[in-house]
């Protein structure tokens, strides 16, 4: 089951502006032209001499401004002037997004503390416009070559309460207002800068802010716009490598919320690329969420594997999205492989295991057959997996026998079609070799892994399973089929040996130990 990373928009430094009012015409340009000019010969070099300048000249403004605000709080006349040259100070500063190997420098100024300080200025303009300088200053593209000096930024930020105040900060502004729609744009690109530099912010962000709950809330909206969007791939890259995260989620009725806004489009299809891209995050973001045991139990009461079937049956662009979320839901949790079976799963599953995919022209673009059969496979593995006796099991294996056991047959075809791809990788290392390319073992088992390996393994294990149900006409079946193929029962164990040898212990040695011995007992049976 690969989890591929959220879908991330093309998006530039900061959003589109809103169009400009129609007496824009009356404006003098020649006025525009000099201000530019002055502006861009304000600042000639940039060293730390002039970061220094710049430092100080905020902390004037700053302080002139916080002096203004005291003396006279009920009077906004008497502290406009000094949030204007105040906001004029934070623009100079984004001229540093243009020299990052000063990012040191300006947090041995003290600057960083001055300017996440801003995040919670009463004036929300002023803290938009600091969201704004954070944004430009975390640009993957401006620290991607220079990752010391955005290490010290980023942790500094931290220190300094950054992501607390910049999440503070999201609560009071209103996507009704341009700026500020613009501004949840920025701060959702600052975080995402900020777990890009330093990872561990996903977990830090989850724990002290009350971002969780604003995403929450965001992907509850039914009317799709970016922000909306954005929130999805947030979600999504703070699930993805945290299972702190996904409980976390998970207890605030997230699993809920995920059903409730990817059941829209169980009938539709997303009217753009952007809200497609969004899709895919929520199912992203699902699939996540579905790792921890105590969400595969929500998402089984919640009905999620009915509304799965539903988007199945509906032949929409969700429908490779809802097989991945079932089989997330059914690995190693036979409640939920339970379900399937009792609300008619497999008459779903099935046809479309034997290629019987009914979408429409325009989704069949989106999505290749391949990449559907290999989530079928996952998922009838999983099934297997789950149901170990009873009369489901029955009804399981029953698949494989009717209609002249065509399924096996079908197994078999896709066995060969896996089988071949990896081969010919190992061929292509063997050249390799033979040219003196040296290729560790570890390299070699993740090229072939590309490649398709895992899908045969699986394929494998299914009929590690058919053949161990000691069906006589299950193993007729196979064993004439492998002779067809020329190939033999000990081709299949040689398949489920290199998966047992490769069997982590990401879920722990106890499950590692089960999983292996289950292995062993294919290979046994198949001597």
């Amino acid at each position: 089951m690969d989890l591929p990373p959220p879908q991330k928009r093309k998006r530039s430094a900061s959003p589109p502006p809103p169009s400009l009012p129609p007496s824009v015409d009356n404006i003098d340009l020649s006025l525009l032209e000099a201000l530019e000019k002055s502006q861009q010969n304000a600042i000639e070099t940039l060293d730390l001499k002039t970061l220094k300048k710049l430092a100080l000249s905020l902390e004037r403004r700053l302080n002139a401004n916080t002096a203004a605000r005291l003396k006279y709080p009920d009077n906004p006349d008497k502290f406009a002037d000094s949030e204007i040259e105040l906001h004029d100070e934070l623009e100079k500063l984004k001229i540093l997004a243009g020299a990052p190997e000063l990012y040191p420098d300006l947090v041995s100024l003290g600057t960083v503390n001055s300017i996440t300080g801003l995040l919670n200025h009463d004036n929300t303009d002023i803290a938009i416009d600091a969201v704004t300088l954070l944004q430009d200053l975390t640009d993957a593209d401006v620290v991607e070559d220079n990752d010391e000096s955005a290490q010290v930024l980023v942790d500094a930020l931290v220190e300094n309460s950054a992501v607390e105040l910049l999440v503070q900060n999201l609560a009071r502004l209103n996507d009704s207002d341009p700026d500020e729609s613009a501004a949840i744009y920025n701060t959702l690109s600052t975080i995402e800068n900020l777990i890009e530099v330093r990872p561990s912010v996903s977990e830090l962000v989850c724990e002290k802010t009350k971002l969780l709950k604003w995403l929450l809330a965001r992907i509850k909206i039914r009317e799709f716009d970016s922000n909306k969007q954005y929130a999805s791939e947030i979600l999504a890259i703070l699930l993805q490598n945290s299972a702190a995260n996904q409980k976390r989620f998970g207890q605030m009725n997230g699993v809920d919320t995920l059903l409730q806004a990817v059941a829209m489009y169980k009938s539709k299809d997303p009217k753009t690329g952007d809200e497609e891209e969004m899709v895919e995050n929520l199912f992203d973001c699902l699939c996540c969420l579905l790792m921890p045991l105590e969400n595969k139990e929500r998402f089984v009461k919640a009905e999620g594997v009915e509304l799965m079937i539903i988007i199945m049956n509906q032949k929409k662009l969700c429908y490779g999205s809802a097989i991945r979320a079932l089989d997330f839901a059914m690995t190693n949790y036979p409640p939920a492989c339970e379900r399937f079976i009792d609300v008619m799963g497999l008459k779903t599953a099935f046809p479309a295991f034997m290629g019987k995919i009914p979408l429409s022209k325009k989704n069949k673009k989106k999505r290749s057959s391949e990449e559907y059969e290999e989530r079928l496979i996952s998922l009838i593995a999983s099934l297997f997996g789950g149901i170990l006796r009873g009369s489901r099991r029955e009804r399981l294996l029953s698949k494989f026998v009717e209609n002249e056991c065509e399924k096996i047959d079908r197994l078999m075809e896709l066995y060969m079609r896996y089988s071949n791809r990896v081969k010919a990788e190992d061929e292509r290392f063997s050249q390799l070799e033979l040219d003196d390319f040296e290729i560790d073992e570890e390299e070699k088992y993740n090229r072939k892994l590309d490649s398709g390996l895992y899908t045969l393994q699986l394929i494998a294990v299914i009929l590690g399973h058919l053949w161990t149900s000691e069906h006589p006409r299950m193993r007729t079946r196979i064993e004439l089929l492998l002779k067809q193929q020329k190939l033999s029962k000990k081709d299949v164990k040689d398949i489920l040996q290199e998966y047992h040898d490769y069997i982590g212990d990401l879920d722990g040695p106890e499950e590692k130990e089960r999983a292996q011995s289950k292995i062993v007992k294919f290979i046994s049976a198949f001597s």
